[in-house]
């Protein structure tokens, strides 16, 4: 089934393995729930948590072209969700919400972002960014 919108990460091009997957977790889970399907089950009546009902594309980047989709992001008010550098040394949210708060927002020092959009849109966002290999 074609999708009209698009969920899409972008990370930026020198994190670790740990870091990518840790920074993507975090990124998607604030995505909007209207996102969310309807739970799992399987042929024994096992109950599973709902996903999203629509694929999310990862992408990669340098600093500059993270910083660029960013602000069209932002420009474009489009749903986004950010990861800072600063994040890998707070323990709880309370801390990570304290950390991008203390950061204007031409100074984050951005490792990820997640977009929610219709698909030209976020495409523009992501312009000069590559597909995660």
């Amino acid at each position: 089934m074609p999708f009209d919108t698009k969920i899409a990460v972008l990370l930026r091009d020198d994190l670790l393995t740990w870091q990518r997957l840790n920074v993507t977790a975090f990124l998607v889970s604030g995505m909007d729930r209207s996102l969310v399907g309807a739970p799992y089950e399987d042929g024994s009546g096992v109950q599973y948590l709902a996903m999203f009902g629509r694929p999310v594309l990862i992408f990669e980047g340098p600093s500059p072209v993270l910083r660029a989709a960013h602000s069209r992001a932002v420009d474009r008010h489009l749903p986004t969700s950010i990861f800072t550098a600063d994040l890998f040394a707070t323990g709880n949210d309370d801390d990570n919400r304290a950390a991008v708060r203390a950061v204007a927002t031409e100074k984050l020092d951005l490792v990820g972002l997640a977009v929610f959009g219709p698909k030209n849109a976020v495409d523009k966002v992501l312009k000069g960014a590559r597909m995660h290999p």
